[in-house]
């Protein structure tokens, strides 16, 4: 199985700040992996994953996504990922489908490989004939469908989602992640972040805890439970969290 992602102790800090928002991060993710980071708010998850995404530029080390460098090679990199951060929003006046049919037409200026685009979203979304109505007259549920749908269309190596189903309702919530498991189970990897533990029991094969810019420890969910002697993953979170604040 190949890496698709290879973080390497990637730092961040910011103008005046005392401390790193991100601290010598590294982690890997290989192909069909669906790595989730968690932590706290201010823990440097979305630091991590902007610099990946080449949204901001490391203080320090690198990734590597598919063979390429987000420092030496950022536009290949692009051509490679794909990022739905957390309040990601779409044309309320446009259709589904025109929305659908414009993101393609960014990607690419054949016509037949639009339509590949928009028949792979279509499928991955499941919204059916609500692609014809306007954007405005959707749910948050269908909305966020639409966008992962967006995101994935052009089978990128690496899907980057910032809380992917942050605010949706149960029902919706387990769409996503069905969603999700289903391209991953094609190959296609991801890396996301999620407050929802839950969530990141059921969806993810590799975890990483990450607190005051610093990642603590990786695994999957039944290591890391077996691990910290823990039932659920909240506990081991918190064990792992109040550990490193003693040291």
């Amino acid at each position: 199985m190949s890496t698709v992602l290879e973080v390497k102790e990637l730092s961040k800090k910011y103008p005046k700040a005392e401390k790193f928002a991100a601290d010598k991060v590294s982690f890997s993710v290989d192909e069909g992996d669906i790595f989730a980071l968690i932590g706290s708010n201010g823990a440097g998850k979305t630091t991590t994953i902007r610099m990946i995404a080449t949204l901001l530029s490391p203080t320090s080390g690198d990734a590597v996504v598919d063979g390429n460098s987000i420092l030496t090679t950022p536009a290949k990199v692009r051509e490679c990922i794909t990022y739905l951060p957390d309040e990601a929003g779409a044309y309320k006046t446009m259709t589904g489908y025109d929305y659908l049919k414009f993101m393609g037409g960014l990607f690419s200026d054949d016509a037949e490989t639009i339509k590949k685009y928009i028949a792979k979203a279509e499928a991955i979304c499941g919204l059916g004939d609500r692609l014809k109505d306007k954007i405005g007259s959707y749910s948050r549920g269908m909305i966020r469908k639409l966008l992962l749908a967006r995101a994935v269309m052009t089978s990128p190596k690496l899907a980057i989602l910032d809380e992917p189903t942050s605010g949706l309702d149960v029902i919706n919530a387990l769409e996503i992640r069905n969603m999700i498991k289903s391209l991953a189970s094609q190959g296609m990897s991801f890396l996301i972040s999620s407050h929802n533990m839950l969530e990141i029991e059921y969806v993810s094969t590799k975890i990483g805890i990450i607190s005051g810019g610093k990642l603590l420890v990786t695994g999957s969910a039944n290591e890391l439970k077996q691990r910290y002697n823990a039932e659920n993953l909240e506990e081991v979170f918190e064990r792992v969290v109040k550990s490193n604040e003693i040291l």
